[in-house]
Parts: structure tokens; sequence; C-alpha cells
């Protein structure tokens, strides 16, 4: 198959483009930006047309668009990019998938979701987001859903790699110059090493299961908060910070984000035949890397 990858040097891109080899399928990685090292061909997936065009020319079977707006503060007040790149252009990629028969594998968040619940949110949950970042990414998945393609939309939430910036990069930069620091404990989630996530979108596409279309929670297991993943992150870095809990309004942000954001798997685990693993053992693999 032919498979075309957005967003391909992004976190879960880049993991995608790791994974890929040796795996019998064409894959061609697209991106708006450069990385010294990645072959990398330039799709602005903003403009239909050269979607449309690359598409029908390389004869796309597969979409996995890993492109997305993720600044959740930042969307507040950048309210046109973030629906562009969240809501129009995936409603672009599906548009295109229907036109050719391909499958759009897409991906999505947890911010679909108010976060007052305190049970984990299951995939037919009445999705209510807070904010400008869950809004748009809501709209793209209903413009996919509204699409008539074949689509797979994988919900996901507090991503992670060795690859640009995200929380554990940061935490291990803060841990080894501070000597302390605090960090919220009344934000409660599951963090998603991209690499985990990577294998199952391989794998569902390896296994032959892209007519199971429909929307699919993935995260790694477990239950935590941003305080606990935090001192994880600094006892396997090998850092002695003294990190001390404190409340979401001891730093106030435009965005007001999910107190409670887990999100229940019992239906990808079923529908794929997947072990996923524990949060703490991806969270150990990444830090091996990084070091």
């Amino acid at each position: 198959m032919n498979i075309l990858v957005t967003g391909a040097n992004g976190q879960l891109g880049t993991e995608i483009r790791n994974l890929s080899e040796g795996l019998g399928h064409r894959f061609i990685f697209t991106d708006v930006s450069e990385v010294p090292g990645r072959e990398t061909v330039y799709l602005d997936i903003t403009n239909p047309d050269a979607v449309r065009i690359i598409c029908r020319s390389e004869k796309i079977d597969v979409i996995i668009n890993c492109a997305a707006y993720t600044d959740v503060a930042r969307a507040e007040d950048d309210i046109s990019f973030a629906e562009l790149l969240n809501h129009t252009a995936p409603s672009y990629l599906a548009q295109v998938a229907y036109e050719i028969g391909a499958t759009l594998i897409h991906v999505s968040t947890d911010y679909v979701f108010h976060g007052d619940a305190c049970v984990p949110y299951k995939e037919d949950d009445d999705p209510r987001p807070r904010g400008v970042y869950g809004v748009t990414k809501l709209q793209g998945e209903e413009a996919v859903r509204r699409s008539g393609c074949k689509y797979l939309i994988f919900r996901t939430a507090w991503l992670y790699s060795p690859y640009g910036k995200n929380f554990v990069k940061t935490v291990r930069r803060l841990t080894a110059e501070k000597p302390e620091m605090k960090c919220v404990f009344d934000q409660v989630g599951t963090p998603t090493y991209a690499a985990d996530l990577a294998s199952v979108i391989l794998k569902v596409i390896a296994d032959g299961r892209l007519d199971a279309t429909g929307i699919y929670h993935y995260t790694d297991e477990g239950v935590i908060s941003w305080y606990d993943f935090a001192q994880a992150i600094a006892s396997l870095s090998g850092h002695t910070c003294d990190i001390r809990p404190c409340h979401s309004d001891e730093f106030p942000s435009k965005a007001e984000r999910p107190h409670y954001s887990v999100l229940d798997k019992t239906k990808v685990k079923e529908t794929f035949g997947i072990e996923i693993p524990y949060w703490f053992d991806s969270l150990k693999a990444c830090i091996k890397r990084l070091s």
C-alpha cells in the first residue's frame, strides 16, 4: 500500500517513520517544516488542491494525519489558525480520501471532553470541550465523520517522545537546572508514549483492519497527576530537584484545562487485540533513549 503521513516531523509522525521500515508498504512522509537528516516531502494540508494532487499522483491508499495545532494556551488567541489546522485541514484530507477511496487515520485528543467526570471517558460519551483547542479538534472529528470516507479516529492524551517539545523533555531540563519546582496535582490523566501509539496505528494497517471504522481511545495504561508524572521523570533521570504539588490556579492560563481526562481503552483493546503498556514502563523506555 501507499501510505501518506502528514505532520511527519512531529512527535507521532517521527515515531511512525522510525517504526515503518520493513513493513512492506511505501510511506510518503510530508510536512511544512524540514528536519536535517529526514527525507520529507513538503505538503500544505490547508491547500486542498495540493492534497488532491499528491494523493492522486502517488495513488495513496491510507492517509495518517499527525498534523495539528497543539498549543492549547496560544489557541485561545490564535483561533483562526487553530481552526484551519484542526478543523479545515482534516476536512480536506477526508474529502480527498473519499474521492480516491482511501482510508483516513486521524489523531484527536482528550480535550474534546469537559474533564468534569470521575470515571474514564468512553468513545460515545458526550464531548463538551472547554476551549478553542478542544472545540477545533472536535470540529475536525465531525468533519471526518461527515465526509463519507473510510476513517479511524484515535483520541490520545499527554503525548511525549524524545522529539520536539513535550512535558517529559521540559521536566528533565527544569529538574536538572533547578533545586525546586512546582507541578499541579489536581489534573489527572494518562501519559502516552508516541512510539506506543505509532505501533498501534501501524499494527492496524499491517493486520488489515482498516475496515474497523470508528473512534478509538488510546493512551498508555494507568492514572496519574501531572505531579506524579513529574516525580517519575525526575527520578528516572537521576535528578534530585524538590518537586512540590500545587493547584492549577497557581499557574493561571487563558486555556482552561480538564481536571480529569482519563480515556477508557476497552474498545481499542477488544477490537484490535492489543495489550497496552503501563505508563511507567513506557516512560522508562523513553528516558533511556533520551539518556
